[in-house]
């Protein structure tokens, strides 16, 4: 019988936020795998499956999570974590990954799928899908991410301020990630496309550290690199009104 990976939304960081069948999917399967950076600290992922798996159960394999410039430095660290990744998979049925968010959202899971398909020959990939930051966000603020034919548009900022100011242009929420290193930018970008007023950020989400504030009060000061921006748009005519 062939071998399964399972990757595993484990959520923006409250360990409550695990649904019932990702807690499932982690106890199921022989080994969870957790990523670390090369430095070597705790990351939220491992410190939510702590919470369900025993330690024994979990492993820690080292991925470049913050590299985006060295390429070849990147792609190593990818080939190194599907090659450990690789050897669980031989040894054991199942293997699940615990990635913060959902994996199938900007997850590293993505890219490990795609190592290890062309690695273990016949390996089945499944996922768990996992509650994401912004759905977090939302609730936490009291932001409505959506109302009746509102497009939402999701940016990652690590893609530049110029592909956020489009998406600001345009109607409907726009949800930032990864905005914490650009947070000046990002607040010119709102300031300047009359979204200031209404957008909320948050960071650490779940966390004794979470910080959730009105977009307005940024001042430029960089924030943690895995904040969150939600900006809805303006929205007049009463209940209803964008039916």
């Amino acid at each position: 019988m062939s071998s399964r990976l399972v990757g595993v939304g484990v959520g923006p960081g409250d360990p409550e936020l695990v649904t019932v069948k990702g807690v499932n999917a982690l106890r199921a399967a022989d080994v969870v795998v957790v990523p670390v950076m090369d430095t070597g600290e705790r990351g939220r992922a491992e410190a939510t499956v702590a919470h369900y798996v025993p330690a024994e159960k979990i492993v820690r394999v080292v991925f470049a999570l913050n590299e985006r410039t060295d390429r070849a430095r990147r792609e190593a660290a990818w080939n190194a974590a599907g090659r450990r990744v690789a050897g669980l998979l031989e040894a054991h049925t199942c293997v699940a990954f615990a990635t913060i968010g959902d994996p199938n959202v900007y997850s590293t899971f993505t890219y490990l799928a795609q190592t290890l398909v062309e690695l273990v020959p016949g390996v089945a990939v499944e996922t768990v899908p996992g509650i994401t930051a912004m759905q977090d966000l939302a609730a936490r603020s009291g932001a409505v991410l959506t109302e009746g034919t509102e497009p939402l548009t999701l940016v990652p900022v690590t893609a530049g301020a110029a592909v956020l100011k489009e998406a600001l242009a345009g109607p409907g929420t726009v949800v930032a990630y990864k905005f914490g290193r650009q947070a000046a930018e990002v607040a010119e970008a709102l300031a300047e496309t009359g979204r200031l007023a209404d957008a909320v950020w948050g960071s650490a989400l779940g966390l004794p550290e979470e910080s959730v504030r009105p977009a307005a009060e940024l001042d430029g000061a960089p924030l943690p690199y895995l904040s969150t921006l939600i900006a809805p748009p303006r929205r007049d005519g009463g209940r209803g009104g964008k039916l």
